[in-house]
């Protein structure tokens, strides 16, 4: 009786049946993505790596790390309407917080293309020529800091000042002071307040280059000696 032959090589067919499937269903995955030069490759690479038997599911991954995209299948972007109405609701939500908490005359809110300002004047936080925060603003500030605690978004603290100049041993220019009082803010919402997430706190010195009115009258230069607390657009980090 003859033997029957074994044939050891009948594993191939149901492997290019299954190859076959993967790469079908890979170029229809890939039809319903945006084409760029950089995903083209690294599907490219991906293929490659199919057919030599090397698993590779990267084209399926997000990287939560750098937050890209995997090559096929991208999120959908957030619509520049839906951000302006994220912008509109904080900025409602920060004026309201401002009237319940009767901020109305220590400081003045407005909007432009960095964010929301929220302007503190000098004469309530500091003293003249001076950086120390005065003792009665700080309840100012920590409504200001419970304020901040509602967002997660960047902020930015900037320092102005007049145009009269000023040279003392600690202060050498009026880029000096406005830096030493911006500093003097971050330093009490980091610090004294233990605001989380310090990354995403800045401060920035404009001595008295960035005016708001003209330096030509005492109401005036009072205008232009001010501390804004930004909250950074979306729109503008992103």
């Amino acid at each position: 009786m003859a033997k029957k032959e074994i044939k050891t090589d009948a594993w191939l067919g149901t492997y290019s049946d299954t190859v076959t499937l993967l790469l079908t269903f890979f170029v229809l995955l890939y039809s319903f993505s945006t084409v760029d030069a950089q995903k083209f490759r690294q599907i490219s690479n991906s293929f490659q790596s199919i057919f030599t038997g090397k698993a590779d599911d990267s084209m399926l991954e997000f990287n939560i790390a750098s937050g890209e995209a995997p090559i096929v299948g991208t999120t959908d972007p957030i619509s520049d309407a839906s951000k302006e109405n994220q912008e509109k609701k904080l900025y409602d939500d920060i004026k309201a917080f401002i009237h319940e908490n009767n901020l109305e005359n220590d400081v003045n809110i407005y909007e432009n293309n960095k964010g929301i300002n929220i302007e503190l004047k000098e004469a309530i936080i500091f003293d003249t020529g001076k950086s120390d925060l005065r003792s009665d603003s700080l309840g100012v500030l920590d409504k200001v800091n419970e304020m901040i605690n509602k967002v997660n978004t960047n902020v930015i603290i900037e320092g102005h000042t007049d145009n009269v100049p000023i040279k003392t041993s600690q202060y050498p220019s009026n880029w000096h002071l406005s830096s030493a009082r911006a500093l003097s803010v971050l330093d009490y919402f980091l610090v004294t307040k233990g605001q989380k997430n310090p990354e995403r706190f800045s401060a920035q010195a404009y001595g008295e280059f960035s005016p708001i009115v003209s330096n030509d009258t005492p109401e005036h230069r009072a205008m232009n000696r001010r501390v804004n607390i930004i909250i950074v657009s979306n729109k503008k980090a992103s």
